[in-house]
């Protein structure tokens, strides 16, 4: 197993989690791009967006409720913040892992790249 997201999943290289159930992590990026940097991924490996088929569209809408409970927890869900998904080298994507980024704390730009 290569994928470094996937480790973090199965708690092979350590993370700072805050949600874990039988779908979806939730850990502390340990480059914040922000005060609150949370990436949240699925448990199962998914490369990108394109991967998503049928049934596993449900799962885009239960990490979007994961991440508004934890902007909430987080304190920034008043203030705002930024849920982002980079989908393919083209579209920025480091991790070959879909992941989504929760980002908030602070002012952020209005520019998306």
């Amino acid at each position: 197993m290569s994928c470094i997201f996937c480790q973090i999943a199965e708690g092979i290289i350590p993370a700072t989690v805050l949600f874990k159930d039988d779908k979806v992590i939730a850990f502390r990026d340990i480059h914040p791009q922000a005060p609150v940097h949370i990436v949240i991924i699925p448990v199962k490996h998914f490369t990108n967006l394109n991967d998503i088929r049928g049934d596993d569209f449900a799962l885009i809408s239960y990490i979007f409720s994961v991440a508004t409970d934890l902007a909430r927890s987080e304190g920034i869900a008043e203030s705002g913040y930024r849920i982002a998904v980079n989908s393919g080298k083209e579209g920025g994507q480091v991790v070959q892992h879909l992941h989504f980024h929760l980002l908030g704390g602070r002012q952020l730009s209005g520019e998306l790249g």
